[in-house]
């Protein structure tokens, strides 16, 4: 199901949007929906879970987190520094491999 992205423009906004999909879909409270919360160890995210946040973010954003994402991505900061990089709106985040970039630029090939 895609969600209104209208009011996303950088990656502050991206990191709310994805703030708001964990407390609305998930019942987390928001106090815990830090920058460095782990998203299955602090959260209590199961990756089944984990999956479904991806999933909401790929179709609402129309970008591609390809295999392996949740072997790069651990903490909420993490996965929206990684969204916004996918669409656009953040340099290529340091904590990510450089075999992971080439999957992520061969899996979304219209990325800037």
């Amino acid at each position: 199901m895609s969600r209104s992205t209208a009011e996303v423009k950088n990656w502050m906004t991206m990191f709310r949007w994805i703030v708001k999909v964990i407390r609305d879909d998930y019942g987390i409270d928001e106090a815990k929906l830090t920058r460095h919360a782990k998203l299955e160890t602090e959260l209590g995210l199961g990756l089944e879970q984990v999956e479904d946040v991806l999933r909401i973010i790929d179709e609402s954003f129309g970008i591609r987190f390809p295999e392996g994402t949740l072997d790069e991505v651990l903490r909420l900061e993490e996965l929206c520094m990684l969204a916004s990089w996918l669409k656009g709106f953040y340099k290529q985040p340091d904590f990510i491999s450089g075999g992971f970039a080439v999957t992520c630029r061969a899996a979304n090939p219209g990325m800037p």
